[in-house]
């Protein structure tokens, strides 16, 4: 069936002749066959309605980023607020969000196909209210033993997982020729919330507290953020007849040997930016302690938040330069730059120059923001190109292959999560150790240069199967 679009005398209404198949709109915002690489369609009505579910999506996604990295803020605030507790235990509230956000990116995957991505926003939205409302209760008293803790920050994970099902639902609504920038943003926003927690939640917990902390306010001010989220998927998202990233789709993905590389080269490039995130507060107080804080009037800020900001901001740039010279040109850069930044971090640390040490990370924490997004365009591409299509940087191949690649976008999304909880566990050991973070910095150091090296044999190396797709 085919509909034509309302006719126009305005010469921007190109396609007001143009037929195009008809969208079926069934109730609670069900959307009927949506067909984005159809230019006709996607011009005339695709275009604005992809726009509007990315929108919110960000946001919602941008919350759930907030929620999981709270605990890496609230941590090093814990002595101040009358809480005790040795290295390794602070390590765990780091890191254990990451665990379980990780770990809940698996079944995150399958619930938009099952639930629809309007109605799955509005549900894990919903359940963010668990983690930020608990915080707020258990960090009231210095009391709360270790173990209530420790499970109250692992319910932070629901946040973590929210990113799988966000860019499985975002990744139906574009064509294969956008979905480098349309996943770069929807990334790039929740990344983003790493940073903004970092901003706002040192000052809320601060700014007129006078000699105490107002630590429960680091859950409870993003309530009515969450409130809203809720409102705006139900009010204005929509739900994908044709997202079908089912069990079957899954498995072939998992059988497919091009999975396990990209999830492989996607925790060196999100495990790195998630997991540097979340430690990058307390490496500054302990290696920089009197720059851990500077005073904005009455509120205490710590400049933790530029890592994630940065990386954050390069997310985009890096899809959209995958897009033009190919994800792999651009990973392999990426893992260079991240090798010579731990290298300089590995320099500096002895140098006692907070501003190096600033600058170093903040060059770590770009690469792993362009590694992101090239890393994660390059999934579709190689998936395209694995099923036969011609040009897989440009199209998405048939359904099957679109389903199958849904799911490989859940499945690598959760297992590359879990660079965050490996990267603050070990530079928690390298320090219970040796009392320095050197060690670890240097595992850092040969690991990038081996992830460079296994993205240029599978996708740059000549004979390669793929690499004369310029993935």
């Amino acid at each position: 069936m085919t509909t034509t679009a309302p006719p126009s005398s305005s010469p921007a209404n190109a396609l007001s002749d143009v037929e195009f198949p008809a969208l079926g709109h069934r109730p609670g915002r069900w959307i009927d066959n949506w067909q984005p690489e159809n230019a006709a369609q996607w011009a005339a009505v695709g275009t604005r309605i992809a726009a509007r579910n990315l929108r919110w999506s960000i946001f919602a996604e941008f919350l759930g980023f907030i929620v999981w990295q709270l605990w890496s803020i609230v941590v090093v605030q814990l002595p101040h607020a009358g809480f005790h507790f040795d290295t390794s235990q602070i390590f765990w509230l780091i890191s254990i969000p990451s665990l379980v956000g990780a770990t809940l990116r698996f079944p995150y995957t399958f619930l938009v196909p099952r639930f629809g991505g309007r109605n799955w926003t509005m549900i894990s939205a919903s359940l963010l209210l668990i983690p930020t409302i608990a915080l707020g209760i258990c960090v009231s008293n210095p009391n709360t033993p270790f173990p209530v803790m420790l499970a109250v920050a692992a319910l932070s994970g629901f946040g973590g997982g929210n990113f799988a099902s966000s860019m499985s639902n975002i990744t139906y609504f574009y064509p294969q020729s956008r979905k480098g920038w349309a996943l770069g943003l929807n990334a790039a926003g929740g990344n983003l919330g790493v940073s903004v927690a970092q901003i706002v939640v040192p000052i809320a917990i601060t700014i007129g507290a006078g000699a105490t902390l107002n630590l429960p306010l680091a859950g409870w001010i993003w309530v009515p953020f969450i409130l809203l989220a809720i409102f705006g998927a139900a009010r204005f998202m929509d739900n994908l007849s044709n997202a079908k990233a089912d069990f079957a789709a899954s498995a072939a993905a998992l059988r497919e040997p091009h999975l396990w590389v990209l999830a492989l080269l996607y925790i060196g490039t999100f495990g790195s930016f998630i997991g540097f995130a979340g430690v990058f507060p307390k490496l500054i107080v302990d290696q920089f302690p009197a720059f851990s804080t500077f005073q904005v009037g009455s509120a205490a800020l710590s400049l933790a938040f530029l890592g994630a900001l940065v990386g954050s901001i390069a997310r985009p740039f890096g899809g959209r330069l995958a897009d033009r010279f190919g994800g792999a040109v651009v990973t392999v850069a990426a893992f260079a730059t991240m090798a010579l930044g731990a290298f300089a971090v590995l320099l500096v640390l002895a140098s006692g120059s907070f501003a190096a040490f600033l600058g170093c990370f903040l060059v770590i924490f770009v690469a792993t923001g362009i590694g992101n997004g090239a890393t994660y365009r390059m999934i579709p591409s190689v998936f395209a190109a694995r099923s036969g299509v011609a040009d897989a940087r440009s199209h998405s191949g048939d359904v099957g292959t679109q389903r199958k690649t849904a799911a490989a976008l859940g499945i690598i999304a959760a297992i590359g999560a879990y660079g965050g909880f490996v990267i603050p566990q070990v530079l928690g050991a390298s320090k219970s150790s040796t009392g320095s973070y050197a060690d670890a910095i240097i595992g850092f150091i040969v690991a990038y240069l081996v992830l460079m090296a296994v993205t240029a044999f599978f996708y740059l190396r000549r004979g390669s199967a793929v690499a004369v797709h310029k993935i």
